[in-house]
């Protein structure tokens, strides 16, 4: 089953923060965003009109969106978009939720994740 895809406009922004460290109230008026927190970490991706003054930021990231809400039965979405990319070595972060997945990776990366995608059979609403 090959999924429809969808790319957010925004480039984003992926940075770290100490495992301690409060959230900036600015990221929550980004398009999109993650907040993820770990013992050692708090990581976040928000756009990267967003200023936020982190300890460690990687810029320029495009996001594609698995369109949704997609069942909890289904199995191996994520790992099947990550081996077409893979095949292409583009290196990915993942970021999944209750209803989709999305996968981010360097812009300059998307059109040949696009072509990859799209030779495996995968659709883009844009």
């Amino acid at each position: 089953m090959k999924l429809q895809l969808n790319i957010l406009e925004n480039p984003f922004t992926i940075h770290r923060f100490p495992a301690n460290h409060g959230i900036p109230s600015q990221v929550y008026e980004s398009q999109f965003y993650s907040i993820s927190k770990t013992d050692e970490e708090l990581s976040i991706v928000c756009n990267s009109t967003t200023q936020v003054n982190s300890e460690k930021s990687d810029t320029d990231w495009s996001c594609i969106k698995v369109e949704g809400p997609l069942d909890f039965f289904l199995t191996g979405i994520l790992a099947k978009i990550s081996t077409v990319l893979a095949k292409t070595e583009i290196s990915i972060f993942a970021i999944s939720t209750v209803d989709t997945d999305s996968i981010l990776l360097k812009s300059e990366k998307l059109p040949f994740a696009k072509k990859a995608l799209l030779k495996s059979g995968y659709t883009f609403n844009n």
